[in-house]
């Protein structure tokens, strides 16, 4: 028996009470379908065959997870950050212990590769800990001096939140954003993609199983139009943080805005990687590579504008070439799949339209360029490089969220610059330079909320996450998180007589 084939028997193992049972909405600590008893199904990119029958949540169910969460939050915001603390970690235990049923449920759910997907569940088991060890802090506030005064500052949680999460790497991202949320104090209520809904139902059943208190975290499934659309409009959520596309994030924003809610977005990005000619070129192909071919491409911090000096550009771009050409396409389980199917066949048809798109705007495709062959038939598309790309193109300026690479030429570091920015996007940037002083005149200019410097996307978690522009607003990371899931409050205490104002008398 080959891994792929002791993969495959797990994998369906595990599938097996989601074919049976199909995936439930979790409300005031109890699994139940939706309210009008509809469901729709989630089908696996690998052979597009059905996986479950997901819960169709629409407005009465989050009403009800709305109410359950409020019910639950004075409670939960009472609990002393240690006690918070604790069961968080408790939370971190349960999901190591399960992190290889979650890694397999995600990639047969998403088609993302188990090379990554072995990492995600530690990843999420980490954003937890992270969070915990700062829960008995997040109240913590300043004292402010003043003449004849001080000032003490604090921070409380802001009430129930709505978490909205996309399709690619589900489960880690629902970590980011949830562990927060509960370390804050504040109560959740949760709407996963319909594209890859499996593993927070996991998540959820773990949370629970670990202690966490009925209503604290709350699961509905549906669709964007009618869960999202009445989460983002109900009088009880008091914020929504939402990972998606930047069109979407616009429709939410204007949802919410009756009833003045707080809103954070990590949205869109076409991320330059800027490579001087004096970088170390073999590292900066391989960062520029991993970053744009892991994950099939489905990532907003993905390096999906390559810009490289002149000088440099045709040598750059066969190195880029020659890799992508060798990378590994196959089944997800399979340990040495590097690209596996992408999510959906409406996404998959997308990707694939930009492919034409670019060859019908003259660019040259260097490498892969069309639909590729993989077991199950399913939604497999070749890692491509466009070269003889121009920045007014549109796969150049659109978001394709697929293994799809645009290199562009530049002259000079005003140049590059002007090219970097030339974006509706300002999410992330990768630099490649020897140059120190140059390192640090282009970070100042370049509009992104993040850029790394001779490296690919390594997170350190303390450190603030999000972007400019139509990429988002508001960032998660270390105290960050808290203050969008707190509010802070500010007490004033004289400290010496004062002058007070004397009216009508």
């Amino acid at each position: 028996m080959t891994a792929l084939d002791d993969n495959l028997k797990k994998a369906e193992a595990w599938l097996e009470r989601f074919r049976r049972d199909g995936v439930l909405n979790q409300i005031g600590g109890e699994a139940m379908p939706a309210a009008d008893g509809t469901t729709f199904e989630t089908v696996s990119p690998i052979d597009l065959k059905p996986i479950a029958k997901v819960a169709h949540g629409k407005a009465e169910d989050i009403d009800r997870a709305a109410k359950a969460a409020k019910t639950a939050f004075r409670d939960w915001a009472a609990m002393p950050g240690a006690e918070r603390k604790k069961l968080l970690h408790r939370i971190a235990d349960a999901i190591v212990a399960r992190a290889e049923e979650i890694a397999f449920v995600e990639c047969m759910d998403t088609g993302q590769a188990l090379k990554f997907m072995a990492k995600a569940a530690l990843r999420g088991a980490e954003n937890f800990r992270f969070f915990a060890d700062r829960a008995p802090e997040a109240r913590d506030g300043r004292a402010l001096h003043g003449p004849g005064q001080i000032n003490i500052t604090t921070r409380v949680p802001i009430g129930p939140v709505g978490i909205i999460t996309p399709w690619n790497t589900p489960f880690m991202l629902s970590t980011w954003k949830i562990a927060p949320a509960l370390a804050a104090g504040c109560t959740v209520v949760h709407k996963p993609a319909e594209f890859s809904p499996l593993t927070a139902r996991l998540l959820v059943e773990i949370a629970e199983a670990a202690g966490l208190p009925p209503g604290v975290w709350n699961l509905v499934n549906g669709l964007g139009e009618d869960a999202g659309k009445a989460l983002t409009e109900h009088p009880d959520i008091k914020a929504i943080g939402f990972v998606g596309e930047s069109r979407t994030g616009s429709l939410i924003m204007a949802q919410g805005a009756a009833t003045l809610k707080r809103v954070h977005f990590e949205l869109g990005g076409k991320n330059p990687v800027i490579v001087f000619a004096d970088a170390d070129l073999e590292r900066a192909a391989d960062a520029a590579v991993f970053m744009i071919y892991s994950l099939n491409g489905e990532r907003c911090t993905s390096s999906s504008r390559l810009l490289v000096e002149a000088s440099i550009h045709d040598e750059f771009c066969a190195r880029v070439a020659e890799k992508a050409k060798r990378i590994r396409i196959g089944h997800p389980l399979d340990p040495e799949t590097v690209v596996g199917p992408l999510i959906h066949p409406v996404h998959h048809k997308k990707v694939l339209s930009y492919l034409e798109l670019g060859r019908s705007e003259g660019a040259t495709i260097a490498a892969g360029g069309g639909k590729a062959d993989g077991p199950g038939g399913g939604c497999y598309v070749q890692p491509t490089l466009f070269t003889g790309v121009k920045n007014t193109m549109r796969i150049a300026r659109e978001e394709i969220f697929g293994p799809v690479l645009t290199a562009i030429p530049f002259k000079d570091e005003a140049e590059a610059l002007a090219l970097a920015n030339d974006t509706d996007y300002g999410l992330t940037g990768y630099l490649w330079t020897a140059d120190v002083t140059r390192a640090l005149r282009f970070t100042d200019g370049l509009e992104a909320g993040m850029i790394w410097v001779n490296s690919e996307n390594v997170r350190h978690l303390p450190t603030p996450f999000g972007g400019v522009k139509s990429s988002g607003m508001g960032r998660d990371g270390g105290d960050w998180s808290f203050d969008f899931y707190m509010e802070t409050k500010n007490i004033a205490f004289a400290t010496a007589p004062h002058a007070i104002p004397k009216l009508g008398g």
